[in-house]
């Protein structure tokens, strides 16, 4: 394998997703340096810096500060839904790329922002979907572009947990990060639905929003109990969805539900030549010679894929193949305008909520 150039990376947000994610596979890349470190709490970019950066990289409490430095080319935006617009416009107009944390932005106005000044500047931009990078979402990928699914007009993306409420971070925030888990995880299941479907033109949503248990205190929680108080968000969000071609896609998504059927980041498409999902790995069902038949791909035969020598989870190949992009100026695996319609038809379920009508696109 050639050598690859220098990429000088600055991480804004030195938090659970941050620390837990980008960080860890960006250390993976050898030509990858992470120079600088921004979080509000400055103990914790202190912290990044340590156990990230390189000897004597910068740590801040200002994003500004940081971006005036040309040697940066690349900026992670890692900090809560509210400022992810912000600091990403910033970081693009100081001649940065930038992969920003999902979901896109907290508003459809702001992500449309993002997509302009991505436009404007020149400079890449992608947002952290990385259910996109897993074995079942590129092995489904591959295989509705090789018309084994043929026309898919009918779909589901899975988001739901019985009881694991986050109580960290400020997951329950309305102000910072704009809902529940809607925006959280139901973000992810419906970028791999749209992706794999390769359909982003939404025509109408009906949306639901409920807060049936997020009252309760000491409620049973993966986490330990959340605070009610703390708690300004849904606790589960659903969406009917009609295209434009007329495919319509269901979103469930939930932190609390009674329900015994889980599933987050999971997609199941329904095609006019096969069906496929990713509820039990990845299962394909059709029909043939007059027999209904299921296949299950081997997808992890011969042990995990391997790249310099690390085995490839999907945040590491996500971060590679983001990095990659960057230095052989192609166009990253997210495109900013897919993004984009992500948090489109996830502001119009919340619209759609809360005025208890359809909520139309391109209206």
């Amino acid at each position: 394998m050639s050598e690859k150039r220098e990429v000088r990376v600055a991480i804004v947000g030195c938090g659970g997703i941050g620390m837990g994610k980008h960080m860890p596979s960006l250390a993976l890349l050898k030509h990858v340096k992470m120079v600088a470190f921004c979080d509000i709490i400055e103990e914790r970019a202190v912290e990044a810096a340590k156990k990230f950066g390189v000897e004597g990289a910068k740590v801040s409490t200002d994003y500004k500060e940081i971006f005036k430095d040309d040697t940066i080319e690349v900026v992670h935006v890692c900090t809560p839904n509210r400022s992810h617009a912000e600091i990403s416009i910033a970081a693009m107009e100081a001649g940065k790329h930038v992969m920003c944390e999902k979901p896109m932005a907290k508003t459809a106005a702001e992500a449309r922002e993002m997509v302009e000044a991505a436009k404007k500047t020149g400079m890449k931009l992608t947002v952290g979907y990385q259910t996109r990078h897993s074995a079942e979402g590129q092995y489904l990928k591959q295989a509705v572009e090789a018309g084994e699914l043929g026309d898919i007009y009918f779909a589901k993306a899975h988001a739901i947990r019985r009881r694991a409420v986050p109580t960290w971070g400020v997951f329950l925030n309305e102000y910072e990060q704009g809902g529940g888990p809607l925006i959280d995880i139901g973000t992810h299941a419906l970028d791999i639905t749209l992706w794999t479907m390769n359909n982003y033109k939404p025509k109408f949503v009906v949306g639901t929003t409920y807060r049936e248990l997020a009252d309760r205190e000491n409620a049973a929680n993966a986490w330990g109990p959340w605070d009610p108080k703390e708690f300004t968000v849904e606790d589960s969000a659903f969406g009917f969805v009609v295209m434009e071609n007329g495919a319509t896609i269901i979103l469930e998504s939930s932190w609390a539900l009674n329900t015994l059927q889980v599933a987050e980041a999971k997609t199941t498409l329904c095609g006019t030549e096969g069906g496929a999902d990713t509820l039990d790995g990845l299962r394909i069902n059709g029909e043939k010679f007059g027999k209904l038949y299921t296949e299950k791909p081997e997808l992890d035969a011969g042990g995990a894929a391997f790249y310099d020598g690390h085995s490839e989870t999907p945040a590491n190949r996500e971060a590679r193949l983001w990095i990659d992009s960057v230095i052989n100026d192609t166009d990253p695996v997210v495109m900013p305008e897919q993004a984009l319609v992500v948090t489109e038809i996830l502001e119009g379920i919340y619209e759609s909520a809360k005025s208890g009508e359809p909520y139309y696109f391109n209206k």
